[in-house]
């Protein structure tokens, strides 16, 4: 591989890095964004959202737009209160896009108006500083949205706030220069949980595919150390399906170590496949399995879900929460109406004996589980009833409102 060419495995893509694929999305999200639309780009972790996101602001400051991202990920832990976290916005907002000394701004406007909620402070500096003290188009990048939605305060005011923008440029023309894009591992439903507010129904949603034969060119140059480098990133798709974090991985691999290479197949079941939970640097699977098993109170429903896909190969799409949270863990893509196992990798390490293993671990239901599942799902003496269902729910906190796991054709498991 040539001095001057790297793949990178994690983290996002500087603008100038050789290996940046660009996809449809690129143009998508540029040209949505010149035109004043706002925009969102939500998908899966490693989807390369971020480097999206960064050559996206880099070409539309060469076009005179202003812009600036926000990493809500790094205002500060859980249980930080809305006061500093929506001053921690606007600071970064304010030094930025250098609209004065941030501190002193911080310690004159925003403590000058303590009588109002932080909200409604951030809606006055949009209109009274922001608007006004930039006279271009203007494009607010919120980066890792997923962040402010597992905070302890409301974090629908913030998502309406940004909605009521929008909803402004009706009233006030300098509301069509201000533009955001939401970047994030969540869906526009989550945005606005509220069911008695309007929702986040405003917007162009971005789709983030993997990487295209005929789009994944720039990587063969990292290939020309072994034979046949198109013959090979064409395996190398096969196996990944232009997953973008295991396609640059694979290719790493395949170039550091050309003098061995044997072929993309023993490579992926040598160091990607085999002993996968050791082998996962940075990580990639573990963050997938994580997302699906980490909440004890979804994961029989998830793992349910991605059980009926492997044995049928796929399922239906119906939009259920399950198999939109199995989509947001990057395990599972959406293809021609029906919900499908994302890759070759992704098939062989999470494996049925990988999911009837985490079924078993699920205590105290596994043994019903699995008598319920060798009954065919007919079996319906294993669910959980009455006083039994009513002790589980109150010790364990996982079953509210009665509702209990169901067997069902499309979704996995429906509550019933």
């Amino acid at each position: 591989m040539s001095n001057d060419y790297a793949y990178k495995v994690g983290g996002s893509l500087s603008e100038e890095a050789p290996s940046y694929v660009v996809r449809q999305a690129d143009n998508k999200l540029y040209q949505n964004l010149k035109l004043g639309e706002f925009c969102y780009v939500l998908n899966s972790r490693q989807m390369g959202k971020t480097s999206l996101l960064v050559r996206t602001m880099r070409k539309l400051e060469a076009s005179g737009v202003y812009c600036t991202t926000i990493d809500v990920s790094g205002r500060g832990s859980q249980n930080i209160q809305p006061e500093q976290w929506y001053a921690g916005v606007v600071y970064t907002l304010v030094a930025n896009f250098q609209l004065a000394n941030a501190s002193e701004f911080m310690r004159g406007w925003w403590q000058e108006r303590l009588s109002i909620s932080p909200v409604q402070r951030f809606g006055e500096f949009i209109e009274e500083v922001l608007l006004n003290k930039i006279s271009g188009d203007i494009v607010v990048f919120i980066d890792e949205i997923d962040s402010i939605l597992s905070l302890q305060f409301e974090s629908d005011d913030f998502f309406a706030l940004i909605r009521s923008c929008y909803e402004k440029r009706s009233l006030n023309y300098n509301y069509k220069r201000l533009t955001f894009a939401l970047i994030g591992v969540a869906t526009p439903s989550d945005l606005i949980s509220d069911k008695t507010r309007t929702p986040f129904n405003i917007g162009c949603a971005i789709q983030l595919y993997g990487f295209k034969v005929d789009e994944a060119a720039p990587l063969l140059k990292g290939l020309h150390c072994v034979e046949n480098p198109v013959t090979v990133l064409q395996e190398v798709l096969a196996w990944t399906n232009g997953q973008p974090f295991l396609t640059q991985k694979l290719c790493n691999l395949i170039s550091n170590q050309y003098q061995k290479f044997l072929s993309v197949e023993n490579i992926v079941k040598t160091q990607i496949i085999t002993n996968w939970e050791s082998q996962d640097e940075p990580p990639h699977l573990k963050t997938i399995r994580d997302r699906v098993i980490s909440q004890e109170t979804r994961a029989g429903s998830l793992l349910g879900l991605y059980q009926s896909i492997l044995r049928n190969g796929a399922v239906p799409v119906d939009d259920s929460p399950e198999q939109i949270e199995l989509r947001l863990s990057g395990l599972v893509v959406q293809t021609k109406g029906c919900l499908k196992v994302y890759n070759q990798i992704y098939a062989s390490v999470f494996n049925l004996h990988w999911v009837e293993k985490m079924l078993n671990n699920l205590r105290p239901y596994s043994e019903v589980f699995t008598a319920w599942v060798a009954s065919n799902y007919q079996d319906e003496s294993r669910l959980l009833r009455g006083n039994a269902l009513q002790e589980k729910a109150e010790g364990r906190g996982q079953m509210a409102e009665g509702k209990i796991p169901v067997r069902n054709a499309r979704s996995g498991f429906k509550a019933q």
